[in-house]
Parts: C-alpha cells; structure tokens; sequence
C-alpha cells in the first residue's frame, strides 16, 4: 500500500449527504476482483447518461475537477453495502482522500485498509471547504497527515485522527504488512499448538503414536482437555 503523508491535489465538492456504496460504484461494476479499472464506474450514475455521455453538469467532468484527488462531502458517507469495490474504485480514479462531517463504519475502516484518507470535519468547516473548493483558482488543498493539517487558499484546517490508524497510513501498511509483523510471535504459537495438539498437524499423522481424536479437545494457553 502505498504511504500517505503530504498530498496536494484539486479538491472536488460534492454537496450532497448520505452517499451510499452503490452510488459510489454500482453493483454491475463488481464483475471483477481486480483493484484495476474500476475508476471508470466511480459515480457513474452521476457522471454519465444512460448512452454514456458525460453529464457537463457535474463537478468531476470539468475541469479542474476532474483530475480530483481529493472529496469534500456531508455526512454518512459510504453507507451502504459493506462492499470494498467502492474505495478500490475511489482509489483508481485517483482519489488518495475525502473529508466528511461523518462516515459509514464499515467504508470508514476500508479507506485505511486500502490506502485513502478519510477525514471528519464539523459542518461549519465542511460547508467552508465546499464553497472554497467550488473556485476553480481555489481548489487546491494540501492534506498533511504528519502535521494533521489541511491547508487551503483560506488557511488551515486542523483534524484528528486515531494515532494507530494516521501511523498505518504514514508507514503505508496494510492488513498483511501489520501481521508480518508479528511473524514471529504467530510462528512461536504455532509452534507451540504442534506440541499440544499434534493431529491438527496433517504431515505428523503417520508418525508412530500420533492419531486424530474423535472428539476435538479445547486448547488454551499451557493446558490440553482430552
């Protein structure tokens, strides 16, 4: 995954509340399990007319929109569907965060697992993002994840995030890299369940004196029920 410190980028508003995942990405894009391609269907509804025209009407098909890496939405954000296509497709059309006075639980923990940046803001400073990013000459926002800052043409915004999550995001560290590291704790327990239950290890079955139970014991740390 990659890490996220400092990004500058066009802001694209979008005024709108309660964005669910089918809006985001509608169901007949999920054809696939590839990350890849998927920025094609982002708010495809919206975007596009039924015979695939863009609609010059919305923000991300104008420039500078269009080249959006970063979202100002309202509230509850990615309700929905549990679906991770939805943030696989943000982050493929190039969206790396988006601010909103609230999200969905759910789409909020797959924006970390898969490298977006979700920030909640107060209405107050949400609706002032919205009207300054509407200028195209102010578009331009600068997310420091180090200092926690965002910086407009209007000044700075402070946020706060979880130390955990915003340290996940700096290191670019997803969901495999955090286990890794604790590699060898998971192959001591390993170890360690080969001793006290040896038939749940398939290759140690033809071994003289090792035999499947017909009941399955209840393992805990140091102690075997037989």
């Amino acid at each position: 995954m990659e890490p996220f410190r400092t990004i500058t980028g066009i802001a694209a508003p979008l005024p709108v509340g309660n964005i669910d995942t089918d809006m985001i990405l509608a169901a007949r894009f999920m054809k696939t399990v590839s990350r890849k391609g998927l920025g094609q269907g982002l708010f495809y509804s919206a975007r596009f007319t039924p015979e695939g025209k863009e609609r010059p009407d919305f923000i991300m098909n104008r420039s500078p929109w269009r080249d959006a890496r970063i979202l100002v939405v309202l509230a509850n954000f990615g309700c929905g569907s549990s679906r991770e296509h939805a943030p696989w497709a943000l982050l493929d059309f190039g969206i790396r965060c988006v601010i909103a006075e609230s999200f969905a639980d759910i789409f909020y923990g797959n924006c970390f697992k898969n490298g977006i940046l979700p920030i909640v803001l107060p209405p107050a400073e949400i609706a002032r993002l919205l009207e300054l990013t509407s200028e195209p000459g102010d578009a331009e926002l600068t997310v420091d994840l180090e200092r926690q800052v965002i910086l407009t043409a209007g000044g700075t915004i402070p946020f706060d995030i979880d130390e955990q999550r915003r340290q996940r995001m700096l290191d670019g560290a997803d969901d495999i890299a955090l286990a890794l590291r604790h590699v060898d704790e998971v192959n001591a327990h390993e170890m360690r369940v080969r001793d006290i239950a040896p038939w749940l290890d398939e290759a140690r079955l033809d071994q003289p004196g090792i035999t499947a139970p017909n009941t399955m014991p209840c393992i805990s740390e140091g102690t075997t029920n037989a």
